[in-house]
């Protein structure tokens, strides 16, 4: 099958933000509805993914070769995230060290993106809110490389030692 340059495209986010659900995807491809996603994913992808027991969207293994997805060496888990998965992934705490909370989180991002020349700008830090480092937060822990501690409100931490993964930039 051969696929459209959108299509591919498409097909790469997926490859890359997996697992994902509808609406992650629906933000990243700017669709009105998680049933657009669903209708366009069935239409021109669905020899390169499903959905698995939690109903979350992963690639195909063709899927990953077909977009030349990044593979680590050395054993590292390469990960193409959006700006704001990787901001929150470079001020969690290790997997030996005390979870924070998403407000902690958020803090933590606005101050690190502050005249430090990050990946961001001050407009963006504006919107910036909670509910989208929790969505952010959640996403990464989906991905295996963040783990919720229940406290009195769920915290988090990165699940595995931080050189043991690659970011890169998905843009």
């Amino acid at each position: 099958m051969s696929l459209s340059e959108q299509a591919h495209d498409r097909l790469a986010d997926v490859v890359a933000l997996q697992p994902t659900k509808n609406g992650e995807l629906q933000d990243r491809w700017d669709l009105e509805s998680g049933k657009e996603v669903h209708s366009y994913l069935e239409a021109e992808l669905s020899e390169y993914y499903y959905r698995d027991e939690n109903s979350l969207i992963r690639a195909t293994p063709e899927a990953a070769e077909l977009v030349d997805a990044p593979t680590g060496e050395d054993g590292q888990t390469v990960l193409q995230l959006p700006p704001l998965q990787r901001r929150a992934l470079a001020v969690l705490p290790g997997p030996d060290e005390e979870s924070v909370s998403v407000v902690s989180a958020l803090h933590a991002i606005r101050e690190g993106s502050e005249g430090s020349g990050s990946d961001t700008s001050g407009d963006e830090n504006e919107d910036l809110d909670a509910d989208s480092v929790r969505s952010a937060l959640r996403s990464l822990e989906r991905k295996g490389v963040v783990e919720v501690i229940g406290r009195t409100v769920p915290t988090f931490r990165l699940a595995v030692e931080r050189d043991s993964i690659e970011v890169e930039a998905l843009d």
